[in-house]
């Protein structure tokens, strides 16, 4: 039987990561004398990536940008971004030991998000966790971000592992469309960024901490 899956989404979902994302899109509004975002506007704006996020950030001005300015504001807030990574981003309560968990359990863990992968990569190590997946793909990966399923299933397949043996762990609209197409179940945190709640978007679990993972990835595909 194939090795059993478990994929996580990673801003909203592994980490709280809103307070860094809105510091480097508030540096890039700032500069362009545009007021900054509270971090509270995060649950509506975080999720498709740099690239959405800057959109949504100016759009929050009305300002418009041409692809050109967007592509030069991305680089700088990626640079910011990178620099800043871990000032105010911290793991969710129990995601260690969840992660752990599934180690012991013979399971094998990636990551699947819309950040860029070297980003990704870059905050799993300084958070001191970059080790415990088996892959990390982001959204330049595969040369398409979600929801498009082609990142989660080329996860999966990199991970060693079949689609028929897999989990998405996620905390938005996004991820559930991923999975769908994707053919997995999915499980939604309830503490994420979405300004739907996660409730009404119909996954086929919800948890409100990761100490209920276990139990939920088991009623979902039994060992």
């Amino acid at each position: 039987m194939a090795i059993p899956i478990i994929i996580y989404d990673l801003d909203g979902t592994l980490a709280d990561t809103a307070g860094d994302l809105m510091g480097a899109l508030n540096f890039v509004l700032e500069r362009d004398g545009l007021a900054p975002l509270p971090v509270e506007n995060a649950r509506s704006m975080l999720g498709a990536g740099g690239r959405a996020l800057i959109e949504r950030g100016y759009a929050a001005s009305a300002r418009e940008l041409s692809p050109q300015r967007l592509d030069i504001l991305f680089g700088d807030f990626l640079a910011h971004y990178n620099a800043h990574i871990s000032v105010h981003t911290r793991l969710y309560p129990g995601v260690l030991a969840a992660l752990d968990a599934f180690d012991a359990a013979g399971w094998r863990q990636a990551i699947c998000t819309n950040k860029m992968e070297a980003s990704a990569k870059l905050l799993m190590e300084r958070l001191g966790v970059a080790e415990r997946f088996a892959f990390i793909c982001g959204q330049d990966t595969f040369g398409v971000g979600k929801p498009d399923p082609k990142p989660l299933i080329g996860t999966v397949e990199a991970s060693g592992g079949t689609t028929a043996r897999a989990i998405m762990v996620g905390d938005s609209a996004t991820d559930i469309k991923t999975a769908r197409a994707a053919g997995l179940p999915v499980i939604c945190v309830d503490f994420g960024y979405t300004d739907v709640p996660v409730t009404e978007l119909g996954p086929d679990r919800v948890i409100s901490h990761f100490d209920e993972l276990t139990e939920a990835c088991a009623g979902l595909m039994p060992l």
